[in-house]
């Protein structure tokens, strides 16, 4: 999690793998505010990511921030994972596509075009196969280059389609896992727009049903 202020993180503090996300957050949020020496009340948004990524932190996160919302009457800004991960790259012109592991054979991704100084998703993001998402972004650019954004890079820079975009211009750069002042950052912008999310229907977007889902009520039906 992430307390900005004037556009700089002024605290920052990263969830370890062995401590219930749960568990953690509050106390993590308590300790930036004090560093900060700020309070709640003073805070004048809130954001928080909508996913893709886990089930369970995703639904604490916006839990909580839908809480604070309600309780201390700030504004909320919905932010996608994908799209925090363009915004770790210097605001240009062109393609980003940004990717990181679903497992399953797996990959959350989302392809970005800069547009008025914003990154603007090309499509929905998806869950995809590591040679699918190639494919896609190649049908999309074409000949343009793209810059590549991962958590996982060794899932896509291995593939012979990657490595012929890479011939032709495209780079790939590992992005840093610690994505929190990116949302930060990128609720913002958006707020200085005054694109709020609305806290009653600001939900995740999980792009794919959990295992839960899955083995409890089965695969989906085929439809005609």
């Amino acid at each position: 999690m992430a307390l900005r202020r004037d556009g700089v993180a002024v605290a920052l503090k990263k969830h370890p793998d062995s401590m219930d996300y749960s568990a953690w957050l509050l106390p993590a949020v308590e300790q930036a505010l004090a560093e900060a020496e700020t309070e709640m009340e003073q805070v004048d948004l809130l954001a928080a990511a909508t996913g893709p990524g886990s089930f369970t932190g995703l639904r604490v996160g916006l839990t909580t921030v839908k809480a604070w919302a309600e309780v201390y009457g700030k504004p909320i800004v919905g932010v996608s994972r994908l799209g925090a991960m363009a915004q770790s790259r210097a605001r240009t012109t062109g393609f980003v596509a940004t990717c990181y592991d679903a497992q399953r054979g797996q990959l959350f991704g989302g392809l970005y075009r800069g547009l008025h100084g914003s990154w603007m998703c090309v499509g929905d993001e998806l869950v995809i196969a590591p040679p699918e998402f190639v494919e896609l972004v190649d049908k999309q650019a074409g000949n343009e280059a793209v810059t590549w954004i991962s958590l996982d890079p060794e899932a896509i820079n291995n593939l012979p389609a990657w490595k012929e975009r890479a011939a032709r211009g495209d780079t790939m750069f590992l992005c840093a896992p610690e994505l929190a002042s990116n949302i930060g950052a990128l609720a913002e912008e958006r707020a200085s727009r005054g694109e709020f999310s609305d806290p009653l229907a600001l939900d995740a977007n999980y792009v794919r049903r959990s295992d839960a889902e899955i083995f409890w009520k089965g695969p989906p039906a085929n439809v005609c």
